[in-house]
């Protein structure tokens, strides 16, 4: 079935109008660039924000809705 509509369609070997464009194709591949560029440095802009703060232990909370059954002794 799938042969007979390939065969149909390329028997039939019509030429297509192709939609026309509101820019040239460089504009296209320059705004994809040039917002995925953008969308990167908004990325690589909270790279350093673990750096902000000095790391502090957790303590074990005994009333933590599920807590650290790992707590090598810390709190209680």
């Amino acid at each position: 079935m799938l042969y007979q509509q390939i065969a149909t369609s390329i028997a039939e070997g019509e030429e297509h109008e192709l939609a026309p464009l509101w820019a040239e194709p460089w504009v296209f591949g320059v705004v994809i660039f040039a917002i995925l560029l953008v969308m990167m440095f908004i990325t690589l802009s909270y790279s350093n924000l673990g750096n902000r703060h000095t790391a502090t232990e957790e303590h074990a909370d005994p009333h933590r809705q599920h807590p650290n059954k790992h707590d090598h002794g810390q709190g209680h």
